[in-house]
């Protein structure tokens, strides 16, 4: 089927057939109940997620003009095929339990929706791990570690929450239509090792932060400076010297 992409759906599709079952091998589903993946569009990565052992499989497919093929070339009672927006579903569910998200994400929507996994009230959630692709861009400040330029806000909230790992490395010239950016795969397996910390505080604390990132924590954080300092934190530092795990424990004593 040919279809015209939506621009304003960050539509970009994946052929390569190679790389769809590369994408497919690294999701393990030997305990998984469901495989939830957003963003289906032709059902070329489905192909091959529907061979896996599963209990059900979740197509969320925005663009109502791709539901009637997913329907055609799925037909399966444990298939269950969504035309709505995935930032308006819950995954929360209990018959979630032991879920894996996968996706190309769109790339106007991957942060959003990230950010709705990572801020869940319930924690942890009911996915047991995500395998997601990002615009290259945007996978870095994920991935990014103290010191470097990329790191920021997005890199402490996410990696407070999941286990990150980089798997694949996606070039633009693998998309149709192909972006002007190249992408990364990445696998998010959540976690509670710091401790059950209001995430929203977390999300704050790491915007006061890095509001002027070039200025010490001692005019951005000037609210928290008590906390910073009886977690023995220099006030001179800058935000980008600060570890995930002190930002979360100065989150904790707000």
């Amino acid at each position: 089927m040919k279809i015209n992409t939506k621009k304003s759906l960050g539509q970009n599709f994946i052929f390569d057939k190679n790389l769809l079952a590369k994408i497919s091998k690294s999701i393990k589903s030997k305990s998984i109940n469901s495989i939830i993946e957003i963003g289906p569009g032709l059902g070329t990565l489905t192909d091959f997620l529907y061979k896996k052992k599963y209990k059900q499989l979740i197509l969320i497919e925005k663009d109502t003009r791709l539901i009637q093929t997913l329907k055609k070339r799925f037909n399966d009672t444990k298939v269950t095929i969504l035309n709505i927006d995935a930032l308006n579903f819950n995954y929360n569910t209990n018959s979630l339990r032991h879920s894996i998200i996968v996706g190309n994400l769109p790339f106007n929507v991957s942060v959003d929706l990230l950010y709705l996994w990572t801020k869940s009230n319930n924690w942890p959630p009911q996915h047991d791990k995500m395998i997601l692709m990002f615009q290259k861009e945007v996978a870095n400040r994920i991935m990014a570690l103290p010191k470097n330029k990329s790191y920021g806000k997005l890199s402490v909230v996410i990696q407070s929450r999941y286990k990150i790992k980089k798997l694949i490395d996606v070039p633009a010239s693998a998309f149709t239509p192909r972006p002007k950016v190249d992408a990364i795969i990445l696998e998010f397996t959540p976690f509670n090792d710091f401790g059950l910390i209001d995430i929203n505080k977390i999300d704050k604390v790491a915007k006061d932060a890095f509001s002027q990132r070039r200025k010490k924590i001692k005019n951005n954080m000037s609210n928290y400076l008590s906390e910073i300092k009886s977690l023995s934190i220099s006030p001179d530092m800058r935000p980008e010297d600060l570890t995930v795990l002190e930002y979360c424990n100065i989150a904790k004593k707000i």
